[in-house]
């Protein structure tokens, strides 16, 4: 009997979630640490906490999108049945010229549609289709869960466990647990919207005009979302908003003026007054430097975006009938930069938020015989 026991301990299967994280054991059901960190995200009404971010940005891109004119448009079927030719038409029916010097895609979103008057760019139609995908599928992946996660549930929560770990060791665990929410949607929704725009036909697909080096794309039906300035910029809008939410919250109106202004280190006399007077001006120049951060963090993302297109649309140009060919090497450069753009808007969101929301420490009580 005792050798049967030991058998039995031996070939005991042993669950794979051991190697990713910690476990909990609850009664006689065994939780992972991934496992709860999903029913903390996306469990039950918490699940209106990641979507509801997602679409924000969403409706935010639709409200700062352009205002464009629409035009009166004639369209006709090409050779190679591709694209179609859109011209726009002047008031005497002629077609206007479209100028043969512009390349690269537009810096700015063109406008496909406008239902009830509410303009729809071709770049928010791509932000809309990449949060509904990720809701989809994170319901998709937690519609079951199970004691020993395997399939869409086993990656979803290695990817929420190792986004959450890694910003406890930066942010520490306390306010890690009040932003986590935020910092993991908008990392997944930059990472996916940055690949989703790497898709063959984002961007090649759409109306244009036949030009000397071949067919030129003048309004691409679906362009990256990440490339247009009203989406990062609207995302960098609402961190800024949380960012004096959470401020508030944890220093208060206090401690937020004082860490900004308020001198630091403990000095006397008139080095102490020199201090405040050199805090200050230290303080109203970090006031100017907060007010660009969602300048600087809206223009960042959209310049490496925008950049990438440019450049895979240039190599598709470069050598006349191998445009399939030579822009592949970059694809696999924008697959890379694409990860390194999400990771750095969350990095630098969280830093800021960091900054702000961290307390002075005591110093540690000496004991003295």
């Amino acid at each position: 009997m005792a050798a049967a026991r030991s058998i039995r301990a031996r070939i005991r299967p042993v669950c794979p979630w051991r190697r990713l994280g910690s476990e909990e054991v609850r009664g006689r059901g065994v939780t992972t640490r991934g496992g709860m960190l999903m029913g903390q995200v996306l469990g039950g009404r918490r699940t209106r906490s990641l979507a509801a971010p997602l679409l924000v940005a969403a409706i935010c891109l639709g409200l700062g999108a352009d205002w464009l004119a629409a035009a009166g448009a004639q369209v006709s079927p090409t050779a190679s049945g591709t694209a179609a030719t859109l011209t726009d038409a002047e008031p005497g029916g002629q077609p206007q010229a479209v100028p043969e010097n512009e390349e690269g895609p537009s810096r700015s979103a063109v406008e496909i549609a406008r239902p009830f008057g509410f303009p729809i760019t071709n770049s928010m139609v791509v932000s809309w289709v990449v949060a509904l995908g990720l809701i989809v599928f994170a319901r998709f992946a937690t519609r079951n869960m199970n004691h020993v996660p395997e399939g869409a549930q086993n990656f979803l929560e290695w990817l929420v466990e190792g986004l959450y770990g890694f910003l406890e060791r930066i942010i520490g665990r306390h306010l890690v647990q009040r932003t986590f929410w935020f910092f993991a949607t908008i990392f997944i929704f930059i990472l996916t919207a940055n690949w989703v725009g790497l898709i063959p036909g984002v961007g090649t697909i759409g109306w244009g005009h036949r030009s000397a080096t071949g067919f030129k794309i003048d309004e691409p039906l679906l362009r990256g979302a990440n490339a247009d300035l009203n989406l990062t910029f609207a995302m960098a809008i609402t961190f800024f908003a949380l960012w004096i939410y959470w401020a508030l919250r944890e220093t208060g109106v206090r401690g937020m003026l004082h860490e900004i202004f308020g001198a630091k280190g403990e000095t006397a006399g008139l080095l102490k007054v020199l201090m405040v007077v050199v805090f200050f001006a230290a303080g109203c120049l970090e006031v100017i430097s907060i007010l660009f951060r969602p300048v600087s963090l809206g223009f960042r993302l959209y310049g490496n975006i925008f950049a990438g297109e440019t450049m895979l649309e240039t190599m598709a140009r470069l050598v006349p009938g191998f445009g399939w060919l030579v822009p592949i090497p970059f694809y696999f450069l924008e697959l890379l930069m694409g990860m390194v753009q999400a990771l750095v808007f969350m990095l630098l969101t969280a830093v800021f938020t960091l900054l702000i929301c961290q307390h002075e420490e005591e110093a540690p009580v000496t004991a003295h015989d």
